[in-house]
């Protein structure tokens, strides 16, 4: 069997975070990488976002790369590539050249459909094309006084993003890798493309063990929350978006309910973001370094695995995992996870963004 470690696409259909709304002020374009592709995301000079392949179709230059004579980037609306100033706008069409009449049919560049939400831009991909299939809600806690600004963690992982989804339907693991004071108590449910999947367990505190709620959900693979109850009201949102076939860049965006004053919610919430932190990093190595199993051999107590798998075939092209059989023992040599081309890192607490 070859040594790929998911033998599937490494971007299944869904909304994927890009950016957050604050590190795109009107006029600016960012460089990105995420679907196995170079990508261009702008915003104009209207406050509308675009994502578009990075590359000029015309002679191939990057677009968000070079200077362009006059120091012009977005022109009306449109993006002017650094080489000829060949213009093209959020569709990808170019509309304008300026040492030609005639515009050649072909002169397009694939295109993204992209929405702001939730102070987050989230970009729509498919690997089949076709417009969206769903909307992302709107979270009431993120705009909301009674609730923190984000607190965001960042990482970057060698894995892919079914893996970490899959860890919310995992129960055992969080008692036998991350040591949780008791057996968590789970059931799940899906509606479409959603998952919802709420979960019982102790947390340890100070003054004794406190019985807590965790309540997540799914919006296919590139979106989710998180709510605790328990300790202290916390809700985390979530992406992870793929980069390449190896890796993908995830984002923790956790808010705390303001309680008992600004010292004890900080005070209390950073703990628990601390120990929600410490519990992903030690699921990194085994994501690093683990091998795709389909159908896993299950037991009594894994937990609603085997709905989780049957959830996601919707993500992935017709087929993908028709007569798929991948056990452990098919795999090769694997190569083990070297230094990542990111480490996690700690992010200022998001501003109030104007967007929605």
């Amino acid at each position: 069997m070859a040594n790929t470690r998911y033998p599937f696409t490494s971007s299944p259909k869904g909304w994927y975070m890009v950016a957050f709304s604050d590190e795109l002020q009107p006029g600016d374009l960012k460089p990105v990488t995420y679907f196995e592709q170079d990508l261009v995301l702008y915003r104009d000079h209207d406050g509308e976002v675009h994502l578009l392949h990075a590359y000029c179709p015309h002679m191939g230059a990057h677009l968000a790369s070079g200077e362009v004579h006059g120091g012009v980037r977005i022109k009306d609306g449109n993006i002017v590539c650094p080489f000829h100033q060949w213009e093209f706008n959020g569709k990808g069409e170019c509309v304008s050249i300026p040492y030609a009449e005639k515009i050649p049919p072909k002169a397009k560049i694939p295109c993204w459909h992209v929405v702001e939400k939730n102070k987050m831009i989230m970009a729509w991909h498919n690997i089949e094309g076709g417009e969206p299939e769903w909307e992302l809600p709107d979270i009431p806690e993120v705009f909301s006084d009674e609730w923190t600004d984000y607190e965001v963690r960042e990482w970057i992982i060698r894995t892919h993003n079914l893996d970490m989804a899959e860890n919310q339907v995992d129960v055992a693991h969080f008692q036998y890798l991350h040591g949780t004071q008791d057996y968590p108590r789970s059931e799940a449910e899906v509606d479409g493309h959603i998952m919802r999947v709420v979960s019982k367990a102790g947390m340890g505190t100070p003054r004794g063990q406190v019985q807590g709620g965790i309540e997540s959900t799914s919006y296919g693979f590139g979106f989710s929350t998180i709510r605790f109850t328990g300790i202290v009201d916390t809700m985390l949102v979530t992406s992870t978006t793929p980069i390449d076939g190896e890796y993908v860049h995830t984002r923790f965006c956790f808010m705390v309910k303001k309680t008992g004053g600004a010292d004890v919610t900080k005070g209390v919430g950073k703990a628990f973001i601390r120990e929600v932190s410490r519990q992903l990093e030690e699921d990194i190595p085994v994501w690093e370094n683990k091998v795709f199993v389909h159908p896993p051999v299950l037991c009594e107590g894994d937990g609603p695995v085997g709905l989780f798998r049957k959830w996601i075939k919707q993500f992935f092209p017709a087929g993908t995992f028709d007569k798929l059989n991948v056990q452990a023992a098919s795999y090769g040599h694997q190569e083990p996870a070297g230094p990542r081309p990111g480490e996690p890192k700690d992010v200022a607490p998001q501003q109030q963004a104007s967007a929605g």
